[in-house]
């Protein structure tokens, strides 16, 4: 029998088809406007991002998807670029196209959820990545003939030249097919530059708001926090595994980072928030608190940051 993974105090996410009925009949009598989306970048910087080395940034693809360059690695978090995910089409184009993206090194993978593991994505990269997946996902890339897989449980450690990889917990659930829930991990992802710039990156992935967010900060100093931000309404339904962007805000303020960039908004319809939804809710706490601006870097889809 295969092992089922759970969430922290064994927090559970899984709905009735009562609940999911509710959900739908909801969704019916609801009228969204899709034809407002979050802006693409005015300029993107590809060409020196494709030969850059030696500086560390951050190009957000759209969603989950992240071009991360540290220490002369190029990093790709939850690659999916594909134009649909299943009946869905993609709302927002990628930031970032295939030819665009530079040879990768690395791959991280939080979860194996298709909008966050599409193996259509993964075989037109550039290059030849070692794969860092949760645990019980490893089988998965070598039945496709990836074999340069490192599988990771919460709290591991992996050393990559100078950076340090953590895996992290999170709060979701993950299925592939109708048979194989919880048969792997989910989780974030840490970057830590120990020699150059002493900086972390932590790549959230996707998370309701948890407890787990206070022993992270209690174990990281965190500079960077790459958070999610969408795909919670109806908050009934799915505050267990998506953070609303007021939490998130929370969740930021308890993990004691300096910078917070949003991701996981605008590019597939989900849940019943847009992109715009979030987005909005998000300045709007961000301003009721009163927490410094410089702290929060909006990313348009394709923009880089330079850190």
């Amino acid at each position: 029998m295969k092992k089922r993974y759970e969430n922290l105090g064994g927090v559970q996410t899984s709905k009735s088809f009562s609940e999911l009925r509710k959900w739908h009949q909801e969704r019916k009598a609801k009228r969204k406007d899709l034809s407002v989306q979050i802006p693409m970048a005015e300029t993107r910087e590809v060409e020196v991002i494709q030969a850059n080395r030696t500086k560390s940034s951050i190009t957000w693809i759209g969603h989950a998807s992240f071009l991360i360059q540290m220490n002369g690695l190029n990093i790709l978090t939850d690659p999916v670029l594909a134009k649909r995910m299943g009946v869905q089409k993609r709302l927002t184009n990628p930031g970032l196209s295939f030819s665009e993206l530079p040879e990768i090194d690395v791959v991280f993978i939080s979860h194996g959820h298709y909008d966050h593991l599409d193996f259509g994505t993964i075989k037109k990269l550039k290059g030849a990545p070692t794969f860092y997946v949760p645990i019980g996902l490893r089988s998965a890339f070598i039945r496709r003939g990836y074999y340069k897989v490192v599988e990771a449980n919460w709290w591991d450690q992996f050393e990559c030249t100078s950076l340090t990889f953590s895996f992290v917990p999170a709060q979701h659930w993950t299925k592939r097919t109708l048979t194989d829930t919880n048969t792997s991990h989910w989780g974030g992802w840490i970057i830590h530059d120990s020699h150059k710039d002493n900086r972390t990156l932590y790549f959230v992935g996707d998370t309701g708001y948890f407890n787990g967010f206070s022993e992270i900060a209690a174990r990281f100093n965190l500079d960077i926090v790459l958070m999610p931000i969408g795909a919670y309404e109806p908050e009934w339904f799915m505050e267990s595994s998506h953070i609303n962007p007021e939490d998130a805000i929370k969740a930021f303020l308890e993990l004691r980072g300096k910078t917070f960039i949003p991701m996981h908004y605008g590019a597939y319809r989900l849940a019943d928030d847009t992109g715009p939804e979030a987005l909005k809710r998000l300045l709007h706490e961000w301003e009721r608190i009163g927490i410094e601006s410089d702290k929060l870097k909006v990313l348009a889809i394709g923009e880089t940051y330079w850190l």
